[in-house]
């Protein structure tokens, strides 16, 4: 599967395009919480109260006020979600 890439237009991830060559991609495997409200078209205060309710993956500290929520964290959340429908 393809390192997701940032849409320029609507803020979601393409998880078909390819990668660019040479470019850093570290920022892709980690989200803030505003891109995790606009994935799921919801509050960034609802995001923090699943996290805090334990419906949500936890949020790792990075460094100082940098918050993030891991990439394989989200994802193997949204597969549980799909899994139970």
């Amino acid at each position: 599967m393809a390192i997701p890439t940032r849409a320029a237009t609507t803020g979601d991830y393409d998880t078909t395009a390819p990668e660019p060559r040479g470019a850093s991609n570290a920022w892709r495997l980690w989200f803030s919480v505003k891109q995790l409200a606009r994935r799921y078209g919801t509050h960034e205060a609802t995001i923090w109260r699943w996290s805090r309710e334990g419906r949500f993956p936890a949020p790792v500290k990075l460094a100082g006020n940098l918050t993030r929520w891991s990439l394989h964290d989200v994802e193997s959340w949204e597969q549980t979600q799909r899994e139970r429908t």
